[in-house]
């Protein structure tokens, strides 16, 4: 069990290991629930993904530009079950 000290502000700071193992680089969140009993369970906040995030991905990863209408059909063959 790692033990924290409050500051006088009411700030704690994390030691090394604990943010390796939660997984938490600098500039990164941290989530925390409030449980009953007076306990907290924290975690590493992971931001939802956007499509613009997604978009950007594949940016620049082909020379082929799709049309709207490739883009649909590649789309309903997809979820048809269809390559």
């Amino acid at each position: 069990m790692t033990t924290l000290t409050v500051t006088a502000r009411g700030q704690v700071t994390f030691r090394k290991d604990v943010l390796q193992h939660l997984g938490i680089k600098p500039g990164e969140k941290i989530e925390l629930d409030l449980l009953p009993d007076g306990r907290a369970a924290l975690k590493a906040a992971r931001p939802a993904g956007s499509m613009a995030g997604f978009v950007g991905l594949l940016a620049g990863r082909t020379a082929k530009v799709a049309s709207i209408d490739e883009i649909n059909e590649a789309t309903a063959m997809g979820w048809a079950g269809r390559k």
